[in-house]
């Protein structure tokens, strides 16, 4: 127990850091792209954003977890990452209406930029990114939620090098076009994202079973892998929060003595466990 402690703390302080570099830099692009009248930036700043709240709810999560559950909250309180990831995408949407609209407007009627201003604040930017991609990288193997953050950072960094590119070329040009084009790039990119965690926290705000695990599929593996079960009925399979999955069903079995049914309901909760992840089992027998 200490140990894992000692690691779930490792996890937060490195989670902690990487949030308060990601913030800093996410204001810095926004007082930086109000101050070169840089679409791009702002809109960076908005990519960026997405990627501190992936920090944020990897965080929350890790929080949560350490919390014991009591007897009116038997899940605990991990439906409240969900919640928080569901009102995020709906404030994502409203940036990315707000990134389009001006992109469309400045596609029409390109304004000039400061150039070398804007190329500054895309470094700095790149040279962040950097950074909190290696604070997260080590603990991106052990950790899943540290992983889907560390995958959005690597993300942003690509953002800032395409920033940067289109700065370049921009100096050497004119082409003042260039920034409301690569903004509505990274608003694609930000959409994207938006609508993906919409639809992830609707699914299991509506208690769906997790992606690529249907009850056909879990009933033929486990009839499979355990083969004293006959049938499998009144199945449910749902998420608690990301990568916390419960599993309750009732089990008819065949001629099996009294005596096996312990080494049968262990056997089924370790293939469970070990094949789909699933942590909650509650299984009723029946002849």
């Amino acid at each position: 127990m200490e140990e894992l402690c000692e690691y779930k703390g490792v996890e937060k302080k490195r989670l902690v850091l990487s949030m308060i570099i990601t913030g800093s830099v996410m204001i810095i692009e926004v007082i930086g792209g109000i101050f070169s009248n840089s679409l791009a930036l702002l809109s960076d700043a908005g990519h960026m954003f997405t990627h501190f709240f992936a920090l944020l709810m990897s965080f929350v999560a890790i929080k949560i977890a350490s919390k014991l559950p009591c007897h009116h909250r038997t899940f605990g309180l991990y439906r409240a990452e969900i919640i928080a990831a569901l009102f995020n995408s709906l404030f994502l949407f409203g940036v990315t209406g707000y990134i389009f609209y001006e992109s469309i407007l400045r596609i029409l009627q390109p304004e000039p930029i400061l150039e070398f201003e804007m190329l500054i604040v895309a470094i700095i930017g790149l040279i962040v990114n950097i950074i909190t991609v290696a604070i997260l990288h080590e603990s991106s193997h052990e950790d899943l939620n540290i992983k889907g953050a560390y995958i959005h950072m690597i993300g942003d960094t690509g953002s800032s090098v395409a920033i940067i590119i289109g700065v370049i070329i921009l100096i050497f040009t004119d082409w003042y076009i260039i920034d409301p084009l690569l903004a509505f790039g990274i608003g694609v990119v930000i959409i994207i994202w938006a609508i993906r965690l919409f639809s992830d926290s609707i699914k299991i705000l509506l208690e769906y079973a997790p992606k690529g695990m249907t009850i056909d599929i879990v009933s033929a593996a486990l009839k499979e892998e355990i083969p004293e079960i006959k049938e499998i009925y009144d199945m449910h399979i749902w998420v608690i929060t990301s990568n916390m999955y419960t599993f309750t069903a009732r089990i008819a079995l065949n001629n099996t003595e009294y005596e096996s049914f312990g080494n049968i309901l262990n056997r089924i909760k370790d293939f469970l466990n070990d094949k789909y992840g699933i942590i909650h089992t509650t299984i009723e027998f029946e002849f």
